[in-house]
C-alpha cells in the first residue's frame, strides 16, 4: 500500500477541480490495483463526471443551489457555510477506481473531480493506492 497527498486549490466558492492527472499520476508505477481518494475536508466532495465546459458550469451551478443560499440554517451562526457542508454531505467525500495496466480504468470521458464547495481554499487530498 503506498499513500500521497494531491494539493488541490481552487479560485471560487462552488467550483470542480479536475485532478485526473494528480491520481494517474499516484498510481504511477503499478500495475493494477485500486486507488482510493479520500478528502478530510467537511466541506468539499469528489465525483467523476465528464470535463465538458457546459456541464461543468451547470454542475457547479446545480451543486450551489443544491441546498438554496436564501435560506436562514442554523449552522451559519458559526461560520455561514451551512450549504457547503449539506452539499458535501449528499455528494460523498471518497472514491475508488481501478488500476488497469498501469492507469486508471476510467471511462472513455470521465474525469476525476475535487468539488469545492466552500472556497476559495487550499486543500488536500489522501491518495491510497492498494496492489
Amino acid at each position: 500500500m503506498k499513500r500521497r497527498v494531491i494539493a488541490v486549490s481552487s479560485a471560487r466558492r462552488v467550483e470542480l477541480v479536475d485532478i485526473t492527472a494528480d491520481a494517474e499520476a499516484a498510481v504511477s508505477g503499478t500495475d493494477e490495483g485500486i486507488l482510493h481518494l479520500f478528502s478530510p475536508h467537511t466541506t468539499a466532495a469528489l465525483l467523476i463526471n465528464e470535463h465538458e465546459d457546459g456541464l461543468i458550469s451547470d454542475l457547479e451551478e446545480y451543486l450551489a443551489n443544491l441546498a438554496p443560499p436564501s435560506r436562514a440554517y442554523r449552522h451559519d451562526r458559526i461560520d455561514s457555510n451551512a450549504t457547503a457542508h449539506m452539499v458535501a454531505a449528499v455528494t460523498g467525500s471518497s472514491l475508488s477506481v481501478p488500476v488497469e495496466g498501469g492507469r486508471l480504468a476510467l471511462g472513455t470521458w470521465q474525469r476525476i473531480f475535487l468539488v469545492e464547495l466552500d472556497g476559495p481554499r487550499s486543500r488536500r487530498l489522501v491518495a491510497t493506492l492498494i496492489p
